[in-house]
């Protein structure tokens, strides 16, 4: 376990802040080929993830690994183009490092995509689902250990992890542009492997739609740190046993590319008004 103090937030925000005279009030993380939503950024400043102090540095594939700071319709953002997962051999509370550091710069409001697996049977791939809720099955917290009052409180209240009001700006929005989002559970587990079919199974019975191997520790860090939450999952693929052909990465990859237009207008639609 890796403890995480002030300082090195701190270090990190002001090598950050020296970098740029943006202060960001939103943040996005975005999950597998979904880095297009770097297109949108004007007035962009970038950061590659191993000039930061105290940042990991992604390995997977998809996860191209900077800081994006600039404009997106009038408001101020922080963007992570790349994320960290447990499965890299980082610890919960490193993989979600970077939200205490947005906290820091003044972040109130954070985006989460992800690139997830369709357990839900009436989903399909290319669908968009909005978090209601997730289930953490990764067997690990990123606020065990000692806890600092001043980044958040003992014991955070989760039962609105994902903002009610922010589901309700996205979903307006898409209504606005004749489109209509899935809304569901999402499961993070470990990883790396895919899921078998066996636990795509349970997963169904214990109420998950959709399934990951990220956004449930940033989620638990930004909401410790008061940081509105709303999260996006791509259905790349239909999970394990619902159809009869092997998953990888490629065919993620393929379904986000494919979904692009369709993200980038939503988004486009709903950050305004976050």
């Amino acid at each position: 376990m890796t403890i995480i103090t002030q300082q090195q937030i701190q270090e990190a925000a002001i090598y950050i802040k020296d970098q740029s005279t943006v202060a960001p009030e939103i943040g996005l993380i975005l999950g597998s080929g979904l880095g297009v939503l770097a297109d949108l950024i004007t007035d962009e400043i970038s950061i590659p993830y191993h000039q930061i102090p105290h940042f990991p540095v992604s390995t997977v594939e998809g996860h191209e690994g900077e800081l994006l700071i600039g404009m997106i319709e009038g408001r101020r953002v922080v963007m992570m183009k790349g994320r960290f997962h447990m499965y890299e051999g980082y610890g919960p509370e490193v993989t979600a490092f970077p939200v205490r550091v947005m906290k820091e710069l003044g972040v109130t409001s954070l985006l989460v995509t992800n690139a997830a697996g369709g357990v839900n049977l009436d989903y399909s791939p290319g669908d968009l689902m909005l978090l209601t809720d997730h289930l953490n099955l990764t067997g690990r917290n990123p606020l065990t250990g000692p806890n600092d009052p001043a980044l958040g409180v003992r014991f955070p209240d989760m039962s609105s992890a994902y903002s009610r009001r922010l589901i309700e700006v996205a979903k307006a929005t898409a209504a606005e542009q004749d489109f209509e989002f899935k809304e569901g559970v999402y499961a993070g587990l470990l990883g790396p492997c895919y899921e078998t079919p066996a636990e795509i199974v349970m997963l169904r019975r214990q109420g998950a739609d959709a399934v990951g191997m990220s956004t449930v520790s940033e989620t638990i860090v930004a909401r410790h740190a008061g940081i509105e939450v709303l999260g996006i999952s791509c259905i790349t693929n239909m999970a394990a046993g619902i159809l009869d052909q092997p998953l990888n990465h490629v065919e993620v990859m393929e379904t986000a590319e494919r979904v692009r237009e369709r993200f980038l207008k939503l988004v486009l639609g709903f950050i305004p008004k976050m």
